[in-house]
C-alpha cells in the first residue's frame, strides 16, 4: 500500500496533528507544508522528510499533489481554507472547531455535500481513553439511562494559552465557550446521545481584563508556553485586545431531554476536566483524564456520601500526544481518506458543538437570556448520516 501524500496547512499550536500524520512507509507521509510565517516553515521542515514549502494554502492545493490536507490554522480561517480544499477535490481534516459561527460551519458542510469531497473534523477527545471508557460504561447500562451530565473544566494555563494571542479576540474565536469548550460540548453530546437544543449562560472577564497588554503588532513575550505565570494576576504582556470571558457557566437542554451543565475557569491553579454523568441507576465520575487515572461508579444505594465507589475502572494506557488520541484520530482520518465510510468523529456533531457554544456566548453577553440552537438543514444532516456517500448535486 502506497503512502498517502499529506499536506499540512498551519504550523502553530496544533502542528502535533501533522506530526501524527507523518509515518513514512506506514500509510502516510507529509509532503507539503504551508504557513504564512516563513520562519515557522523553516523551523518545522526538518521534522518531516524534505517537504515542499508554501506560504499560501492555495498554492499547496494546486501544486503539491497532496492526497489530503490537514487544516490547523487559527479558527477564523477554517471556513475559507476548508472550502478551498473541498472545491479542489482534496479530502480535508479540519482541526476543531469547525468554524467560529454557525453560518461558517453550515457553509463548510454544504460545500462538502455539493462537491462530494470527504470532510473530517478533528474532535480528538472522542478517541481519548477517558471518554471512550465513560461511553463504554454508559453503553453497558451500568448507570442506567443518562439523564444529566455535568462538566467542570479547570484551565490553569489559561492566561498563557488564551490571553496572549488571537484567542483573546472575539472576531477570531467568538469566545472561549466555543473555542475551548467545543471539545467538551461534543463529548457531552456523545455521552448523552443527543445534541443541545436550548442554552443559557453567564460569564465575565474577571481577572485578565485589567492586566497590562502589549501594543498591537508586537510579538508574544520571550518564553511563551515554555514559562508559565502564577498567580494569574501577575500576568503581563497580554494580547493587545482582550475581549473573551475568562470564566463561564452554561446550561443546556438536549434534544433527547437530557439536562447538562458546563463550567470553565481560566485562572484555576490546576488543569483537568471533571465529568459526572447521572443515569437512572447510578453515577459515574472521572478522577483525572490521563492513562492510569480512574473512572468511578456508584450504582447501589440510596446512602449517605461514600468516598469508595461500587466499581472502579482504570483509564487504559496509551502513547502519544493528547493521551494517544492524536495518533488514533489520524488512523481514522487516513482510513476515511482511503475508503470513506462512517467515523467516530462527525462533521454534523462538530457543527452542533459550535452552534451550542455560539448561542451560549450570545446568552452570557445578553444577561443569561435563553436561546435555541439553530437546526441543521435536513438535507445536510441526511448526507452526513449516510457517511458522505451520496450527493445532492
Amino acid at each position: 500500500m502506497d503512502d498517502l501524500r499529506i499536506g499540512v496547512i498551519g504550523l502553530g499550536l496544533r502542528k502535533s496533528i501533522g506530526l501524527a500524520a507523518h509515518r513514512p512507509g506506514r500509510g502516510a507521509r507529509v509532503v507539503a507544508l504551508a504557513d504564512t510565517d516563513r520562519s515557522a516553515l523553516r523551523a518545522n521542515a526538518p521534522r518531516f522528510h524534505k517537504p515542499t514549502l508554501f506560504d499560501d494554502h492555495r498554492a499547496l492545493l494546486k501544486d503539491s499533489g497532496a492526497d489530503a490536507v490537514i487544516v490547523a490554522t487559527p479558527d477564523d480561517t477554517h471556513e475559507q481554507i476548508a472550502c478551498d480544499a473541498l472545491r479542489a477535490g482534496v479530502p480535508v481534516f479540519v482541526e476543531k472547531p469547525l468554524g467560529i459561527t454557525v453560518e461558517q460551519c453550515d457553509t463548510i458542510l454544504r460545500t462538502a455535500q455539493q462537491t462530494g469531497t470527504r470532510l473530517y473534523v478533528g474532535h480528538n477527545m472522542r478517541h481519548m481513553g477517558v471518554v471512550r471508557l465513560m461511553r463504554d460504561i454508559i453503553a453497558r447500562g451500568i448507570i442506567g439511562e443518562p439523564k444529566t451530565v455535568w462538566v467542570r473544566h479547570f484551565v490553569s494555563y489559561g492566561g498563557d494559552y488564551y490571553f496572549k494571542d488571537w484567542h483573546a479576540e472575539r472576531s477570531r474565536t467568538t469566545g472561549l465557550l466555543l473555542q475551548k469548550a467545543a471539545h467538551d460540548l461534543d463529548v457531552i453530546h456523545w455521552l448523552a446521545g443527543g445534541c443541545t437544543q436550548r442554552v443559557n449562560a453567564l460569564g465575565d472577564l474577571m481577572v485578565y481584563g485589567d492586566l497590562p497588554r502589549r501594543a498591537p503588532g508586537t510579538p508574544r513575550p520571550e518564553g511563551w508556553l515554555r514559562e508559565f505565570t502564577w498567580p494569574p494576576t501577575a500576568h503581563r504582556d497580554l494580547n493587545h485586545s482582550v475581549e473573551v470571558e475568562d470564566v463561564s457557566v452554561m446550561n443546556m437542554r438536549l434534544d433527547n431531554g437530557v439536562i447538562a451543565a458546563y463550567q470553565q475557569c481560566h485562572f484555576a491553579p490546576d488543569y483537568w476536566r471533571n465529568y459526572t454523568v447521572i443515569g437512572t441507576e447510578g453515577r459515574l465520575e472521572n478522577f483525572g483524564d490521563r492513562p492510569g487515572d480512574l473512572v468511578k461508579v456508584w450504582n447501589t444505594g440510596p446512602s449517605d456520601y461514600r468516598v469508595e465507589p461500587d466499581v472502579t475502572y482504570r483509564i487504559p494506557d496509551a502513547h502519544g500526544s493528547h493521551g494517544g488520541a492524536d495518533g488514533q484520530i489520524m488512523d481514522e482520518f487516513l482510513r476515511f481518506t482511503r475508503d470513506g465510510g462512517h467515523t467516530d468523529t462527525n462533521p454534523v456533531s462538530a457543527r452542533m458543538s459550535v452552534a451550542a457554544g455560539v448561542m451560549a456566548t450570545r446568552s452570557l453577553r445578553d444577561g443569561g437570556t435563553p436561546y435555541d440552537v439553530p437546526p441543521l438543514d435536513p438535507g445536510l444532516a441526511a448526507y452526513f448520516a449516510l457517511g458522505q456517500t451520496t450527493s445532492a448535486r
